[in-house]
């Protein structure tokens, strides 16, 4: 008798526990776990984030830190002008494409080197070409991460390898990505799964294998750049296009970093979508003047933000005027802000200008 009563006890507990288990997962798509100890995922686009795991929490970046070197070199560097490897570029240890002192290839392919072998000595040649020295490479390293909102960026020098003093943060990470992912030439050469480089002197051709195995893994992957070190750990930053939208995920310290990043795209492509707020030239508002006739406001440009499908609906929209109603009011001229807002949260605001002229009408004439 005890037997069976305990049997029935367990299975009424059983049964209690799926009852309160499987509608929460119905009802709240649950955020991704991954195994990264820092994560985020960001809207190419909107430049939102969608998914944040101490996204501004300061780690080693390993070599994730050549696509700003990439970036300045395909900013600031000719594509076919010559690099000749020096004795300190040629010397760098780890992860390398093995060039040798005197050795000369284009600019392009050094960049190419870099992303696609994550060559720490093409680096350093990208470096010196650009800016006569690595230290002064670095410099504008530092200046050029600052001017994206990459706050919480140092760079010690042009590869990644360990620095204390030498970090960064998965948002600015991202952050480096959304801006290279917008140059042509980053985001042709960071999609190549295999590819070859050509050296000038002595001519020949170097095969190169892209370290990043989601290229392979996961249709929808088009870059960006894996990162290792002993004090990073396994690193990515990876971008993913699917149905026209681009989403960039960043793990740091991941063990599994390509099943992390895929986790976070499958989730992030499922239960988020861009939403248009207003687009640009759309009539918003009246503005308040004590006249007969009406001056419309316009949004000056277009607002798009990312948010779980599941909220999209909780988008509220603010209109603050900021002008006097004092006349002659001209075409164009600011009259106000557009807030938008989200769960009580303003996620951005757009100015809105005068649609006309309005001057004071004549009292005789009228």
């Amino acid at each position: 008798m005890f037997s069976l009563k305990l049997k029935q006890v367990c299975w009424f507990a059983l049964l209690v526990t799926i009852l309160e288990v499987q509608p929460v997962q119905a009802i709240n798509p649950s955020y991704p776990t991954v195994t990264a100890d820092a994560a985020v995922l960001m809207d190419a686009a909107t430049g939102d984030v969608l998914f944040d795991k101490q996204a501004h929490k300061k780690r080693a970046p390993a070599s994730t830190t050549k696509m700003m070197t990439a970036i300045l070199g395909l900013e600031l560097g000719k594509p076919d002008e010559i690099v000749t490897v020096s004795p300190k570029a040629a010397a760098v240890g780890e992860s390398t494409i093995h060039l040798d002192p005197g050795e000369k290839s284009t600019l392009y392919e050094m960049i190419t080197g870099a992303l696609i072998k994550s060559g720490n000595d093409a680096c350093v040649a990208i470096g010196e070409q650009i800016a006569g020295s690595e230290d002064q490479f670095i410099e504008m390293m530092n200046k050029k991460a600052f001017s994206l909102g990459a706050k919480d960026t140092h760079f010690e020098n042009t590869n990644g390898l360990p620095h204390k003093n030498h970090y960064s943060t998965a948002y600015d990470l991202a952050l480096i990505a959304r801006y290279g992912l917008s140059l042509p030439a980053f985001s042709s050469i960071i999609r190549q799964k295999e590819t070859e480089i050509h050296f000038l002197e002595p001519d020949f051709l170097m095969d190169l294998r892209n370290t990043n195995k989601l290229l392979w893994n996961y249709p929808y992957a088009d870059g960006v750049k894996t990162g290792t070190t002993n004090a990073a750990g396994k690193c990515l930053v990876a971008s993913a296009t699917k149905d026209g939208r681009q989403l960039i995920a960043v793990v740091l310290h991941a063990p599994n970093r390509f099943g992390d990043a895929q986790k976070l795209f499958e989730w992030g492509f499922e239960q988020t979508e861009n939403v248009s707020v207003v687009k640009a030239g759309e009539k918003v508002g009246v503005f308040p003047l004590n006249q007969s006739q009406t001056l419309e406001a316009l949004a000056q440009y277009s607002v798009n933000i990312s948010a779980l499908k599941i909220e999209k609906d909780k988008i509220e929209t603010k209109i603050t005027w900021t002008r006097s109603t004092d006349l002659p009011i001209y075409a164009g001229e600011e009259l106000g802000v557009l807030e938008v807002w989200l769960k009580g949260q303003k996620i951005t605001s757009v100015p809105l200008i005068a649609e006309r002229e309005m001057r004071n009408v004549n009292p005789f004439l009228r």
